[in-house]
């Protein structure tokens, strides 16, 4: 690793674990970016099946279905049947899940004022800018 490499992975270590440590306080371990969106999108959308979540977010019934097992066990969403079709369950966020999103969107805005009553309008416009190019390179190449 170069200089600046290894200077980028320390201050992007103790981020992570800053925000890592947040997100703890929420009492729910394992819930990876992939759980977040699906909670967060069903809490902001209403309830929604499996079906339509494989549809939307382009991933795979047997994948969703492993992704809403481990949110179902840890009450992030709850289950409810159709009472106009019996093979239809519907999910929808618990209060749990609720709070695991209101929680990380309140701490965002902390994080976001304090970015912002650090550095100037442009520092601030260049970090988010730059933090930007480098997600969207890394998710094309997760993908």
């Amino acid at each position: 690793m170069t200089k600046a490499q290894k200077g980028f992975f320390e201050v992007f270590t103790d981020f992570q674990c800053y925000i890592l440590a947040n997100m703890n306080k929420g009492e729910v371990n394992g819930v990876t970016a992939t759980h977040y969106n699906l909670v967060e999108y069903i809490y902001r959308r209403g309830k929604t099946t499996g079906k339509k979540l494989a549809t939307d977010f382009g991933i795979s019934a047997p994948a969703i279905s492993r992704q809403v097992r481990f949110l179902l066990e840890n009450d992030l969403l709850s289950q409810e049947q159709s009472d106009e079709d019996r093979r239809v369950f519907y999910l929808k966020a618990t209060d749990k899940g609720k709070l695991l999103i209101d929680t990380s969107e309140s701490f965002r805005e902390q994080v976001t004022k304090q970015a912002s009553a650090i550095l100037t309008k442009k520092e601030l416009e260049d970090l988010a800018s730059l933090l930007g190019k480098v997600l969207t390179k890394i998710k094309v190449h997760v993908m």
